[in-house]
């Protein structure tokens, strides 16, 4: 499988409709900390979820950027 599009990390599957898959919610942090090469200062087994229901961020994709 080749990469999605250029400048994305990584393979992403895409639903029917053909927009990518949104990351599941119950992904742990230490896992988007790892493949972002980024610290983001919680435990490693919080959920991507409730991570951004606190913070108040949209989606993966707006963390990530910093939007």
């Amino acid at each position: 499988m080749a990469k999605d599009a250029p400048g994305m990390r990584g393979y992403r599957s895409r639903n029917q409709n053909g927009l990518l898959r949104d990351k599941r919610d119950d992904t742990h942090m230490g896992t988007i900390e790892k493949q972002y090469d980024r610290d983001l200062k919680v435990r490693s087994d919080m959920h991507l979820g409730n991570y951004l229901k606190q913070k108040g961020i949209a989606s993966l994709n707006d963390l990530v950027t910093g939007k």
